[in-house]
């Protein structure tokens, strides 16, 4: 078996036998045949190998994509293989062991017993830090057409990712947009513009995957969109025909991203589908679909070369509208949903704190309105309290000025009383006055046998009868006391015609002798005594029993019998 090894530098042949051929495709690299398998059975193994890889110093790497294809008579039935692989000293092949079994070579594989076979390989740069072309033309025309529905719905997942995460400007769309019509224009342009560094860093470092055949296509689809996004930055009338307009552009002198529209229109196209559906032309669909999907450009016809053309727009488009949302998704997420939350955050604490001072101003009308309260009832307390007090003071005067009345009326009542005691006394006085005189009459020779001493007896029987009186009186509850001279015969002709004489003439009284005179005036004083009673008892006074007189006679008579009394002596 002959095997052709179509590679970068030309063509080259080799027999093969049983065991593996190699053909030296560029400086660096070497295809690999085994016909009968490695370490397989009835299998084509295909490898690409680092030339001189024992050489290779230590450290020595670099990162490539090839391309292995088996052509067939059809071209539609050729097989390909595409893989992404870091080479270096210690893995220095990569490619397949079970690449198509044996009996499918024969298949239309093989010409006058000559198989061949094309490698086509890509070194791509090392750890890139922003978007780069990763492919030639001709192998990017290979690659687009097997991989640009791949490399669609790569891009449309991540728009599709980053518009559900902006979905808080279309919830929050009032409150963001009052924020943002609220900022100075400085603030706005600030906010709505990021670094090109940043942005672009993030962008290799979410789609650059060294396992993913697209990430490279992918690649140079964000190349070709941040060329246009810079172009768009200089001259916006730039732009291609059937292109929307760019929501963000790049500032190649700032090496800056920034917003193309307002914050506001941008967050309303976000509510829309970002990445329009491509337009089939039926034309080119039906011409592309009438040859290989890799071939040689040369062979191709104008329908092609258009729907070739228009495959590289589209990958340019995606590239661009990729661009675009990361951008747009970076330039919210850490510039203006920050600004706003903080907006936010700053706003809640003015309402809280309103709502606290709110709160506060209540609690001290509720404690004013306590206070107010507590000060009334107290006030009305103290009042209750005077008035009480008045209350009390104004009957403990009454009580004072009623018992002083009553004390004045008691004087009163009591100077009365007393007033015909005196008038009684000073009778009684001239009654023994005028006994002693006529007596005195009567002797012989003016002598007064025991005058002195029977007025002093009389005037002290007089006293004790008074006493006597009083303290009967008043050991009665309730009563007054009555003067004692009222005690006796106080009711005329109680004693019969003949009362006049208050004493016997067994008792050895000395009035026995008493002329007329003085028996009238005696029965006048007695006239007098029972009329002042009278009238005393008139006045609402009970007048004294006549027990009381029977002791008080009884007493004087036992006075007058004592031994050793004036009379007896």
């Amino acid at each position: 078996m002959q095997v052709v090894h179509p590679g970068t530098s030309g063509a080259a042949s080799t027999a093969v036998s049983r065991g593996a051929a190699e053909c030296c495709l560029t400086n660096r690299h070497v295809l690999q045949v085994y016909p009968q398998g490695c370490d397989v059975c009835n299998h084509l193994s295909l490898f690409l190998c680092v030339a001189d890889y024992d050489k290779l110093l230590p450290g020595w790497s670099h990162f490539a994509q090839f391309t292995i294809a088996v052509v067939n008579k059809d071209p539609k039935k050729s097989k390909y293989s595409d893989t992404l692989h870091r080479f270096c000293k210690k893995e220095h092949d990569w490619g397949w062991k079970k690449f198509m079994e044996l009996s499918k070579v024969l298949d239309g594989f093989t010409v006058a017993d000559t198989l061949v076979i094309k490698a086509q390989v890509q070194v791509i740069l090392d750890r890139p830090n922003r978007p780069f072309r990763c492919l030639d033309s001709q192998y990017r025309r290979e690659l687009v057409r097997v991989y640009l529905t791949n490399v669609e719905s790569i891009c449309r997942r991540f728009c599709e990712e980053k518009r559900q995460r902006l979905s808080w400007l279309r919830d929050e769309s009032g409150c963001f947009r009052s924020w943002w019509l609220g900022l100075h224009p400085e603030r706005q342009k600030q906010l709505s513009r990021e670094k090109g560094e940043a942005i672009l860093k993030g962008i290799v470092k979410q789609f650059f995957n060294e396992k993913e055949v697209t990430s490279t296509l992918v690649m140079d689809a964000l190349f070709c969109g941040c060329r246009q996004l810079e172009k768009l930055g200089r001259d916006k009338d730039c732009l291609p025909e059937g292109f929307s307009q760019p929501t963000v552009v790049v500032n190649g002198r700032t090496s800056t991203f920034s917003f193309a529209l307002d914050a506001l229109d941008i967050a309303a196209q976000l509510n829309q589908e970002f990445i329009p559906a491509l337009r089939e032309d039926k034309a080119l669909a039906l011409c592309s679909d009438s040859f290989a999907l890799r071939g040689v450009i040369d062979d191709l016809s104008d329908l092609r070369r258009d729907a070739l053309e228009r495959d590289e727009k589209r990958l340019a488009e995606l590239g661009r509208k990729t661009v675009e949302m990361f951008a747009l998704s970076h330039i919210f997420t850490q510039q203006l949903e920050r600004a706003y939350r903080d907006y936010e955050c700053e706003q809640r604490m003015r309402d809280l704190i309103a709502e606290e001072e709110a709160e506060g101003r209540l609690k001290d009308e509720q404690a004013a309105a306590r206070a107010a309260a507590d000060k009334e009832k107290k006030a009305k307390k103290r009042e209750r309290q005077r008035a009480k007090k008045e209350a009390e003071r104004a009957k403990r005067e009454a009580d004072a000025a009623a018992a002083v009345t009553q004390d004045q009326q008691e004087k009163q009542l009591l100077a009365v009383l007393q007033k015909p005691e005196q008038q009684l006394q000073q009778q009684q006085q001239q009654l023994g006055q005028l006994h002693g005189i006529q007596q005195g009459q009567q002797l012989p020779n003016g002598i007064l046998p025991h005058s002195s001493t029977r007025s002093s007896g009389n005037s002290r029987r007089q006293q004790q009868q008074q006493q006597l009186g009083l303290a009967n009186t008043s050991s009665r509850p309730g009563s007054r006391a009555y003067p004692a001279a009222a005690v006796g015969p106080s009711r005329p002709g109680s004693a019969g015609p003949n009362s006049s004489s208050r004493y016997n003439s067994s008792s050895n009284s000395p009035l026995v002798g008493l002329s007329a005179t003085s028996s009238e005036a005696l029965s006048n004083t007695d006239t007098d005594s029972d009329s002042s009673s009278s009238s005393s008892s008139s006045r609402g006074f009970t007048p004294v029993r006549r027990h009381h007189s029977q002791q008080l006679q009884h007493q004087q008579q036992q006075q007058q019998s004592r031994p050793g009394s004036a009379h007896s002596s």
